[in-house]
């Protein structure tokens, strides 16, 4: 049971690495508004959060059967060499976590600006106008010519 234990927080860190990889890979294609490539990124992602959820789903069966609480006082209760190992891995496993979490935070950041880049570029080609006033809300007035006559 040690030894699964180990074999899936190994699997785990490794897999949140991927997925803090792909992030990288996510940054710089909204960065460079690369939306050939973004499909391809999006379906990778999507295939290793199933994985996570899988191995989270183990890891979370293992901790249950050995009806332990605390991970890290799961941890101590292992024999020594396995505790060292365990500790590490559950270090590993944290830092890739939040690697992970601060990545996608910075791109759900990139993915409203390169949203309100192409917002901005449409309201261009169709001949929006921000008016000089406010509306209620606080946000500018925008208004659109009619650039094209549909009954022609």
């Amino acid at each position: 049971m040690w030894q699964n234990l180990i074999d899936t927080l190994d699997k785990l860190g490794a897999t949140y690495d991927n997925l803090a990889n792909l992030g990288e890979k996510k940054k710089a294609a909204l960065i460079n508004v690369d939306m050939e490539n973004f499909p391809a990124l999006l379906d990778d992602e999507k295939s290793i959060v199933a994985k996570i959820y899988k191995l989270e789903q183990n890891r979370r069966e293992l901790l249950k059967d050995l009806s332990i609480t605390s991970a890290k006082d799961f941890y101590k209760s292992a024999p020594e060499p396995v505790e060292e190992k365990l500790f590490a891995l559950h270090e590993r496993l944290v830092e890739n976590v939040q690697r992970a979490l601060k990545i996608r935070d910075d791109n759900q950041v990139l993915a409203q600006c390169a949203l309100d880049s192409v917002q901005m570029k449409l309201n261009k080609i169709g001949g929006a106008m921000v008016e000089p006033t406010y509306s209620g809300k606080g946000a500018g007035i925008v208004t659109h010519q009619k650039n094209f006559d549909f009954m022609a």
